[in-house]
Order: structure tokens, then C-alpha cells, then sequence
């Protein structure tokens, strides 16, 4: 890479305004996943103001931008999504959204703008570059089946080498950046169930067959799959989220609805709990004369970090902010599309902190009051930049070892 860290900085810092901008204009016109027309329009058109940059639209609602440098290497792609979640935002800020029920509410209109700005520095470099730098602003990750998934069925992986992502995390507390070797997010799968009883009068139980005390015995024993039916030490979440039933407090309702939440890392332990949680629904239902409903959906595959581009993005971490900067993470049981690129080709995906009670943005991912501190942005830009620049690099240098 012939051009100077200074000259790349200089170019970050000329930039850091314009991002702000970006994303308060996206807070303000938040669109829901599938429906981000408004929203990948803007993103065409700042991309298109760049120059040097190849730009397509892969799917409705997304944008791809092809940096190609001077001379052939390999392929680095960055990605951002970009979609918002049906929440009525509750902050009062001046960039507040403007679409009622609708609002960035987990921080992707941040990651859009950061993707952005590096997209505007890293096109400015397009003569130095070895290789191409791939930019995938992504539709819909907040709603199954995702937006990766489809972007990927497109193409727009096609020949890429090493895919990286950030999130912005309000847990995490601005000025850090959260890596994660190995698993990070997990598989997030849907269960839906309806207990199916008979429906009665409350002072006569003996003539129905109580859907509600009956799906409540399978809602507890559900709970010994992780605690009784599987290993420890695997990593599993199973979470009732939903209980519908009944109408009034003299009538026994015939049926009961639930629905709620399985995570796992494990690919086998994956397919055998819907197993586990049928055998434990028939037995109970069967036990007492009722009948069930049961539909399990798997949803996205977990993230798990590929090692070496997990290193060269903490060697990027520790380069540019130094030791203190780098919060070596656990992994969560959060879900992430992310992981569809991830099929195609080697990536990491890593957090930047934003969280800042002094600034209010201490409220969790999905809360309507959901807010980051902007000085993030910047360390998003940064952090971009310099690991796509540096992933060409190391992959130049595998290549010579070979």
C-alpha cells in the first residue's frame, strides 16, 4: 500500500462530519426490513457521488459497491445493514424518526453511515489499492429470512475471499472494541405451539380439558431440556415468550397459543431439540387428553469468527487505538445474518462500543429509547478502513509464502 497512514487518516478525519450527517438522516427515515427502497436509494446516490465505485442493486432494497484497485489481489468485502424495527421511537432528539412506528432502534442506520465513509475514503485510494474492496449494504436482517441470505443468492459474494462487520453495542462502552474468536452469535430458531384442550365452565373442570393448566405444565417442563436432557457445557437457550388463552375469568378456553425462542451453537444439538421438545409436548398432551399444534422454523446459522481474520482485525484494533481499546468478548446468544456471508467466505464479525450514559445512550438494543454516542462513528470509519486495507495486505503475503 503506497499511500500513507497520514494521508489515510487526513482523509478519515475530512469525512467524520458527513457521517454524523448521513446517519441522522437515515434515523430520521427509518423503513422497515424489505421495504428499505427510500433508504438504498440514499445509499445509491452518496456512493454514486463518489466516484470510483462500481455500483449495483443485487436485490430491491440493496446496494452493492465495487472499489476495484490498480492491480489484481484479492477480494475484501464490508458489510452494513441497513433495515429498521416497528418500534414508535420515544427519544426527542432533532433527528428523531419521522416514520411513526417505525425506528433505528439497534444501530444500523450507524453502520450504514459508517460503511459510508469508509466507502468515500477507501474509493479516494483507488489507484493504490491491490485487489477489490466490496461494500454490501444489506436489506432486512431484523426479519427472517434475512437479507444476507438473498444477497448472497445473487452473487454478490461471488469471488470475495474475506468478509468482515461490526456492530455498533450499547453495552459496550464507547472507545472499546469487542473481538470474538470462534462462536459469537448464535442460531436464532422460532417455535410455535397451540395446546388444544376442550373448552368449558370454569366450576365445572371435570367436563373440559384444561388447555391452560396443561400447557402450562409443558411451558415448565420445556426448561428440562437445558437443565436435564442436554450436556452443561453446551450452549443452549430455550425461552417460552408468548401464553395466549382464555377470555374471561368463568370460562376454561379450549386451546392455548405460545410461541418463543431457541439458540444454540451446535449444529447437532440444533436438530435434536425440536425432537426433545416434541417428545416432551406429545407426552404431556397425550397424558391428559389434549392434542397439539407444533411448528419449529429454523432461522440464521450462528456466527462463528474465522481465527485469522479475527487476528488481523485485533492487530488492526491494537495499530490504531493501542491494548486498552480491545475488549476480548464472550460470545451471546443474539442472532445474526451475518452469518450467511460467512458460508461463502472466510469472516469475522466484531463490536464497536457505543454506550455513553452521560450522552443517554445507556438503553438496550431494541428499546424505544434506544440511542449511541456518535463519536463511535469515527472508530467504525477507522476500524473499515484500515482492516480492509490490511486484509489485502496479509493476503499478498500468504500468497508470497505460497
Amino acid at each position: 500500500m503506497e499511500a500513507t497512514k497520514s494521508f489515510i487518516q487526513a482523509s478519515i478525519d475530512a469525512v467524520k462530519e458527513e457521517v454524523v450527517t448521513w446517519r441522522r438522516h437515515l434515523h430520521q427515515h427509518p423503513e422497515l426490513s424489505f421495504e428499505e427502497e427510500k433508504t438504498s436509494q440514499y445509499i445509491y446516490d452518496q456512493l454514486k457521488s463518489f466516484g470510483n465505485i462500481e455500483l449495483t442493486r443485487p436485490t430491491k432494497t440493496s446496494v452493492v459497491g465495487r472499489i476495484i484497485g490498480a492491480l489484481p489481489g484479492k477480494v475484501i468485502a464490508i458489510r452494513a445493514d441497513m433495515d429498521a424495527l416497528p418500534i414508535q421511537e420515544e427519544n426527542e432528539s432533532e433527528y428523531a424518526s419521522q416514520n411513526p412506528g417505525v425506528m433505528h432502534a439497534c444501530g444500523h442506520d450507524g453502520h450504514t453511515a459508517m460503511l459510508l465513509g469508509a466507502a468515500k475514503v477507501l474509493s479516494s485510494l483507488k489507484s493504490h489499492i491491490e485487489g477489490e474492496i466490496r461494500l454490501l449494504f444489506q436489506h432486512a436482517e431484523e426479519l427472517f429470512p434475512g437479507g444476507a441470505e438473498e444477497m448472497v443468492q445473487a452473487g454478490v459474494m461471488d469471488g470475495v475471499d474475506t468478509v468482515i462487520g461490526a456492530h455498533l453495542w450499547s453495552p459496550l462502552e464507547i472507545g472499546k472494541i469487542g473481538i470474538v474468536y470462534g462462536p459469537m452469535m448464535a442460531s436464532p430458531d422460532t417455535f410455535y405451539l397451540n395446546v388444544n384442550g376442550k373448552g368449558g365452565h370454569a366450576a365445572l373442570p371435570h367436563q373440559t380439558v384444561d388447555s391452560i393448566a396443561i400447557a402450562s405444565q409443558v411451558v415448565t417442563n420445556l426448561q428440562h431440556i437445558v437443565s436435564r436432557n442436554t450436556d452443561p457445557l453446551d450452549n443452549l437457550v430455550l425461552s417460552v415468550t408468548k401464553f395466549v388463552g382464555g377470555t374471561t375469568h368463568n370460562v376454561i378456553p379450549g386451546s392455548v397459543e405460545t410461541c418463543g425462542t431457541v439458540r444454540s451453537f451446535d449444529p447437532d444439538l440444533r436438530k435434536e431439540v425440536p425432537k426433545l421438545m416434541e417428545r416432551v409436548i406429545k407426552g404431556i398432551t397425550d397424558a391428559h387428553g389434549a392434542t397439539y399444534d407444533f411448528k419449529y422454523e429454523f432461522g440464521y446459522r450462528p456466527v462463528i469468527n474465522d481465527a485469522r481474520v479475527t487476528e488481523v482485525l485485533e492487530a488492526t484494533v491494537l495499530e490504531v487505538y493501542g491494548d486498552d481499546a480491545i475488549d476480548r468478548m464472550k460470545p451471546n446468544m443474539g442472532g445474526e445474518d451475518f452469518s450467511a456471508f460467512q458460508q461463502v467466505a472466510e469472516g469475522s464479525f466484531f463490536y464497536i462500543g457505543a454506550g455513553n450514559p452521560q450522552k443517554g445512550a445507556d438503553f438496550p438494543h431494541h428499546h424505544a429509547r434506544f440511542e449511541i454516542d456518535e463519536d463511535s462513528l469515527e472508530k467504525g470509519v477507522n476500524l473499515f478502513v484500515y482492516s480492509a486495507l490490511k486484509l489485502l495486505e496479509a493476503a499478498e503475503g500468504r500468497e508470497a509464502n505460497d
